[in-house]
This record gives C-alpha cells, structure tokens and sequence, in this order.
C-alpha cells in the first residue's frame, strides 16, 4: 500500500509561476522534477492485518472498494491520479498453504479517477507468515511481504513492495489492539524506505459483529520524517460483519492534516470459494 502526497499540493501554481516569471505548466513540469519528499494518496487496500489466514487448501477472496467524496484535488506526481471524487478497487485472491503461510494475488487493480475516468493500476503478489492458529491466541504476530508491478499513473515507481509486520493482543471483554509498523520499499536504497503504520483498536460485540477505530498514517523516509503538516494522518470508523457465506468491512475516514483527504468510504466483502463454509462447496 503506498500513500503520497507531493508538498506542491498546498501551493497555488498561477500565482507562485508568475513569481518567478513561469508559464503555469511549464512551472508545474519543473515541480515534477524536483526531487520533493511525498507522503500517501489514492489506494487499493484500505486494511489492518490481524494475522488471520486462510486454512491449508482453501482459497478465498476479498473485494476491496474505496471512495474519496473530498480528497485532495493535486496528483501525486506529474500525470499521477487525483484523489478527489475517486473510486479505487482491487479484487484479492487468497489460498491457504500450509497453517504458518498464506499466499495471494491482487488482480485488477483499477480505479474511476476524477481526472483520468477508468484505468488498470497494476496487480500485487503477497506473502503471509503467520503464528499457526492465531486466530485462538491473546498475543499474535506474523510478517507481510508485498511485491506490486505499478501503471505509470498510480506510482513514478514501476516496482515496489511492502514489508507489514504484525503485531497484536487480545485483551479480556472482547478487546484487541493490532499494529502493523509497515514499511515501503521503492528499492533505491534504506534510506528511501518509507514508514506508513496502520493500528487498529477493535471490540466484538458478539461472534458476528466488531466495531473499530482504525489509522493509517505516512511520516514519510525513515531517513528524516515529513514536517507534521506534510504527513498523512487518517483516523476511521470501522464495523465488522462475520457472517456466511458472505464477511462485509464497512469503514468512513477522516483526514488530520492538510496533507490527508478530508472524508473517504471503504467497504471489502470476503469469502472463501473452498473449504467448509466456501461458496462452491455449498
């Protein structure tokens, strides 16, 4: 997952080429050159992981849907997608290796921007290592390795990954707290990594349904974070439906700084294609 958000999307570009004597574009070209930090933008995965996995043999899938009603309206990048008024999706595959490992696949990536209408953004290979039955212990963890192939439009990277470990307890009354310190890799070095947690705090209310509070946030390079308002900070409403054959997360988000966007939408359904409680074996 990746979230960038070019400081060029505070400045007024009419006024500040006239400043210094600029067409606009040709102002906003030189923008693109320059070798600005970022911090996150429109998304495919909206989703903090618990370490739960699919079990050895069985395959799943999730559909991932998000809407930005008010985001920022400045691409990330020169000829990269706005985030304001935009739908982004991803359709992940999921299948149970062994009960440590769990494999996937995001595949389409697309997305309905505001500037750019309907466009493939790239697919997404993942590797899940996981404690065995995580699911029934108070202290869980696991790793997350991503590897994306990206469109020019959703990253100025065509290559990318994602390191998530995760990290989590269950408290007693149905409390869990979940953090996942993820790390981004453009592979141009350590000092490029980028930091982008995401925690959440969860209660369930009985087997089937969960509320939420979730954040996702980008600091920047570890090499030296964003100044405060550059970052991107989100804190989101979440609610949980565990139900069969169907599983449905619905969350809203509100952005922090001005370097999030103000309101967003996320709804994933999952359900397993195999095994006991799998569609096709109905």
């Amino acid at each position: 997952m990746q979230y960038c958000r070019v400081f060029a999307n505070t400045l007024d570009f009419a006024a500040m080429s006239n400043v210094f004597g600029l067409g606009p574009v040709t102002f906003i070209a030189l923008l693109g050159l320059a070798p600005v930090e970022t911090a996150l933008a429109v998304t495919d995965e909206i989703q903090v992981y618990t370490g739960d996995i699919e079990a050895p043999g069985v395959f799943g899938v999730t559909w991932h849907n998000n809407y930005t009603p008010d985001g920022l309206k400045v691409p990330d990048f020169l000829g990269g997608l706005v985030d304001d008024r935009t739908y982004s999706s991803v359709v992940e595959y999921a299948y149970g290796v062994t009960p440590w490992f769990e494999a996937g696949l995001y595949l389409p990536l697309y997305s309905d921007s505001s500037n750019r209408g309907w466009s493939y953004n790239g697919f997404k290979l993942r590797g899940l290592f996981v404690q065995p039955d995580n699911e029934d212990k108070n202290f869980y963890y696991g790793v997350n390795f991503e590897f994306s192939w990206n469109q020019a439009q959703w990253d100025p990277n065509r290559h990318t990954g994602e390191i998530r470990p995760i990290i989590g307890y269950r408290f007693a009354n149905g409390i869990s707290f979940t953090f996942n310190p993820i790390v981004d890799n453009s592979y141009k070095g350590f000092s490029r990594l980028e930091f982008v947690p995401a925690t959440r705090l969860d209660y369930a209310i009985d087997k089937t349904w969960t509320i939420a509070a979730e954040e996702y946030d980008d600091f920047g390079p570890l090499r030296g974070f964003l100044p405060a308002g550059e970052q991107f900070h989100q804190l989101w409403a979440v609610a949980d439906y565990n139900g069969e054959p169907i599983s449905v997360e619905a969350g809203i988000g509100f952005g922090l700084t001005r370097s999030t966007d103000n309101l967003a939408f996320k709804v994933m359904f999952s359900t397993d294609l195999t095994g006991p409680r799998g569609l096709l074996g109905r």
